[in-house]
């Protein structure tokens, strides 16, 4: 790699860090290009992204960052998984790791706060940004519909009364 391709990953990485949501780091050593491409096919459903990068070159965009405090996790071979929602990168690596004794969880960052494996952990626990948008509809739904019902039930109950005279009156 020459000066101008490193100058151009530092950049990109630079963005990465900027931009995410949670940025987690984990070992990957032993892990198969099949297994490699089923984390990537995984991130890539809940909108993360998974990158490989020289430590070097990730330490020196994360100079100035605010996460800063995360270079002293990447020694070894580490991967990088990211996503602009705080949740989901951290739920979609702990789901893997799981899985994947190979797969080991470093730690990670989620805005200026590093975090710890417990602290990815804590973060995968999380609901995700759909299901709070989700949780907030339905506390915002239910007392329209409560008040519908509300609205509605004495019509019933008028009809339901109606339908009972009229049988009696037929009897």
């Amino acid at each position: 790699m020459d000066r101008a391709q490193k100058a151009k990953v530092v950049e990109e990485l630079g963005q990465i860090f900027e931009s995410s949501g949670v940025v987690v780091v984990a070992h990957y050593e032993g892990m198969t290009v099949a297994q490699m491409q089923d984390l990537r096919a995984k991130m890539r459903e809940v909108g993360g992204s998974v990158r490989v990068a020289k430590n070097t070159l990730a330490k020196i965009a994360l100079e100035g960052k605010p996460c800063e405090s995360m270079a002293k996790l990447l020694t070894g071979m580490t991967v990088l998984a990211y996503s602009e929602d705080p949740v989901a990168a951290a739920k979609v690596a702990d789901a893997y790791a799981k899985t994947n004794d190979k797969f080991a969880i470093l730690g990670g960052a989620m805005g200026k706060d590093a975090l710890d494996p417990a602290g990815v952990k804590a973060v995968a626990a999380m609901p995700s940004r759909e299901e709070l948008i989700a949780q907030v509809v339905s506390c915002i739904g239910a007392p329209a519909s409560n008040i519908a019902g509300a609205i509605g039930a004495p019509a019933s109950n008028i009809a339901g009364i109606l339908k009972t005279l009229e049988e009696r009156e037929a009897a």
